[in-house]
């Protein structure tokens, strides 16, 4: 990776890794995890995948900003964006709409992914031992 590559991916890892903890301090401050089931349940989901989501939505935030896994973990994130897609997808497009729009989760799946293609980028956990195996490659 060239250095504006490895930086381009630490701008999108630590956007993810928010985004993520965001989200799951969000389920937890403000909506309550209660609250967060209540509403999975009204959406189809079993009420307890809403403290899978929660604690998933947390250890990809947290792994995400320090640069663990993070192919692996954009990838795991996927299933949690699939399933907000499926929550927005009857309330259109813009986030504007009422409920959200399903334009938000189709590109933080669209940004996983190119994520898990290009890697963790500088500054992760493990940059200095990527970076060696670049140079090596």
């Amino acid at each position: 990776m060239t250095n504006t590559t490895e930086y381009g991916a630490l701008v999108l890892r630590l956007a993810l890794g928010t985004m993520y903890l965001a989200h799951g301090l969000l389920k937890i401050f403000v909506f309550t995890l209660p609250g967060t089931a209540a509403f999975f349940s009204a959406q189809g989901f079993p009420a307890w995948t809403a403290y899978v989501v929660v604690a998933a939505e947390l250890l990809a935030g947290i792994a995400l900003l320090i640069g663990f896994q993070v192919r692996l973990v954009s990838l795991a994130g996927l299933p949690v964006l699939f399933g907000a897609l499926a929550v927005h997808l009857p309330n259109g497009w813009v986030f504007s709409a009422a409920n959200g729009g399903w334009e938000y989760p189709a590109f933080l799946i669209v940004a996983s992914i190119v994520q898990a293609l290009i890697g963790a980028g500088a500054y992760a956990v493990n940059w200095p031992l990527s970076r060696a195996r670049l140079a090596h490659a």
